[in-house]
């Protein structure tokens, strides 16, 4: 539906496109850009998946500019000045920059062609992973009349659709397209074993090729991690508490194919685009469809067989909805740990608006005695009433600012000679350092003084302790950032009725993937397009389900005969299958067609457009 989507963009009509995990969704936003006049606002969530798509853009030579958390005021002010007078066809932003001042100051200038809401499922307090963030794009909208929006995701049902709509403001004459959710390479199963871990190296040693294993604690991925390794298997692991560092080596080693078995939570994943995946696993139980849906859509976007196997055990579906009472503590839980929270921050009441502090979790359920996971979903549901923000995968840079005067500077530098390569470097290298802070880069400042990084960082430490700058090594703590100062007890308000309403929703979720997971009748490829509203066509003849139909309509002994006589027939040459059909009569037409049908989804016999069957070479 690519062409068809970039017609409807090309016209100018509001667009909702639900392709799946894979199918394309930021070509049907970069190719009409590329043919429009002007420049293409794209918010996306993720740092993650707006350096990958930025990086993509610049190998393509095409001009791009991105504004996200972690920039300081003179890199976020030059970039979008460039944004406004230079010839650059994309801007990538996350949400939360949608209303700042230096935005909206800038966004006249900037006279966009386009808005693309990438994740479009966020913007739904139904969805799964609502950010309220994300109801700011229709302010933007008011701001810019007559500008397109082009909303895309991969998982959203017909609620969800609607809602994103509904909050994007689409006209009348808006379009909606939805992609088949069918992936015909891709096979899925469903297993509940004695032993995760045996049945893991099972299918791990049955399927080769590069591997991700989703787990739900950090804990599990290094144990799971370990014990593959133990078995000689190329492992590792991956979650949000690794440093920024850590990650980046452990994600490029799986890349190229360095690491085969990636461990790893939910953090892992978005905005990773690596075709010969052949295998993912959900060793636990995932929360809802919609992840299931997206993790799972990781493998085989190479066109070529590929596996989604799910692991289960029944007292997991029964923790899921005892979880719901933790997930979705009552307003007076919420307001306690809001409290604590504050005192944890040394925040003041009426203070600490627009403030951010680093946040260690378990140092915070542990100093106020709160149970860890109470404590977590407390948070994320103040962040879900914008009362602050809470981000756990961060990187601040370094950043510096001259705290002397220039007379006294130059005396520094007569006094100490050593320091002045430094202090000139830092001059030439970041226009306006001397009256903003600014973010600094080691590495160059090292290749500017040709000198070693672990040098440059001595001299930066010493120039503060000196008091000629401040100087804030990089960080990669999870962030706290208040958007409303302190609340006073009695003034304490959250909106309970949304609360509810998100408890519900979300036991909803878990029914669905309960019945997904316990229906062992459904083609499993339909049941996933059913759930999201999606169309499809016949059974998908690749999963576990259907495997076991067609076993089930034919003895062992049936067949084995028409399995060996059909690779006897198509060995020597093509055959048309009605031909085919009559010299394996008098078995019934039904059964000669489920054997068929076995034998292309084992990828052993293919059927060309003329109709013809033959061995796949």
């Amino acid at each position: 539906m690519q062409e068809d989507i970039i017609r409807a963009v090309l016209q100018k009509k509001d667009t909702l496109a639900l392709l799946p995990t894979g199918g394309g969704k930021s070509v049907c936003f970069q190719v009409p850009v590329m043919a429009m006049d002007g420049i293409c606002i794209v918010v996306s969530p993720l740092i993650a998946l707006i350096k990958d798509q930025v990086e993509q853009l610049k190998k393509r030579g095409i001009p791009v500019l991105a504004v996200y958390s972690g920039m300081h005021y003179l890199e976020v002010k030059k970039t979008l000045q460039n944004a406004a007078f230079g010839n650059y066809k994309f801007l990538y932003l996350s949400p939360e920059r949608l209303e700042t001042d230096l935005f909206l100051e800038f966004l006249p200038a900037i006279k966009p062609c386009l808005i693309a809401v990438d994740e479009a499922h966020c913007i739904s307090q139904w969805g799964y992973d609502f950010r309220p963030p994300y109801l700011r794009i229709n302010n933007l909208r008011q701001e810019l009349p007559g500008v397109p929006v082009i909303a895309l995701t991969a998982s959203a049902t017909k609620t969800v659709q609607d809602d994103i709509c509904e909050k994007l403001h689409f006209d009348k004459n808006a379009l909606r397209f939805q992609q088949s959710f069918e992936r015909a390479n891709l096979s899925y199963s469903i297993f509940s074993p004695a032993a995760k871990e045996t049945k893991l190296l099972e299918v791990l040693n049955n399927v080769k090729g590069t591997a991700i294993v989703y787990c739900k604690s950090r804990k599990h991925t290094q144990q799971v991690a370990g014990l593959l390794t133990m078995k000689g298997l190329s492992a590792d692991y991956y979650h949000a508490g690794l440093s920024a560092q850590e990650r980046t080596t452990k994600q490029e080693s799986w890349i190229n194919n360095q690491t085969r078995v990636m461990v790893c939570t939910n953090a892992f994943g978005m905005g990773i685009d690596k075709p010969d995946v052949r295998v993912v696993v959900h060793f636990d139980m995932p929360d809802c469809l919609e992840n299931y849906y997206q993790e799972a859509g990781r493998a085989g976007r190479d066109g070529k067989r590929a596996y989604a196997v799910l692991f289960f055990q029944p007292n997991e579906l029964t923790d899921m909805m005892q979880l719901l009472a933790i997930r979705y503590p009552s307003a007076e839980q919420i307001k306690k740990i809001y409290t604590a929270l504050m005192n944890h921050l040394q925040v003041a009441a009426g203070g600490g608006e627009g403030n951010s502090y680093d946040f260690d979790m378990a140092v915070f359920a542990q100093r106020f005695k709160l149970n860890i996971l109470e404590a977590t979903y407390g948070i994320h549901a103040l962040a879900q009433q914008e009362i602050l923000s809470f981000n756990e995968i961060f990187f601040r840079p370094s950043t510096v600012m001259f705290t002397t005067s220039k007379n006294d500077l130059v005396d520094f530098e007569q006094q100490h000679p050593e320091l002045e390569p430094i202090i000139k470097a830092l001059l030439r290298s970041y226009e306006g350092i001397f009256d903003f802070t600014t973010t600094v880069y080691e590495g160059l400042l090292a290749k500017f003084l040709k000198a070693d990084k672990e040098q440059v960082i001595v001299l930066l430490k010493k120039l503060h302790q000196y008091g000629i700058i401040q100087y804030l090594p990089p960080t990669d703590k999870p962030q706290v950032y208040l958007i409303k100062s302190r609340m006073y007890s009695d003034d304490f308000k959250i909106d309970a009725l949304a609360l509810a309403l998100r408890k519900e929703q979300h036991e909803k979720r878990i029914m669905a993937i309960t019945g997904y997971i316990n229906d062992s009748q459904s083609c499993r490829s339909n049941m996933l397009a059913d759930y999201f509203g999606a169309p499809h066509g016949s059974k998908c003849r690749i999963c576990d389900n259907c495997i076991n139909q067609i076993q089930k309509d034919l003895s062992a002994a049936e067949f084995e005969q028409l399995y060996n006589q059909i690779l006897s027939h198509v060995k020597e040459e093509a055959i048309d299958v009605n031909s085919l059909i009559k010299k394996l009569r008098p078995g019934t037409d039904n059964h000669i067609w489920q054997a068929i049908q076995y034998l292309q989804a084992e990828e052993l016999i293919i059927q060309d457009q003329e109709g013809f069957i033959k061995m796949k070479m």
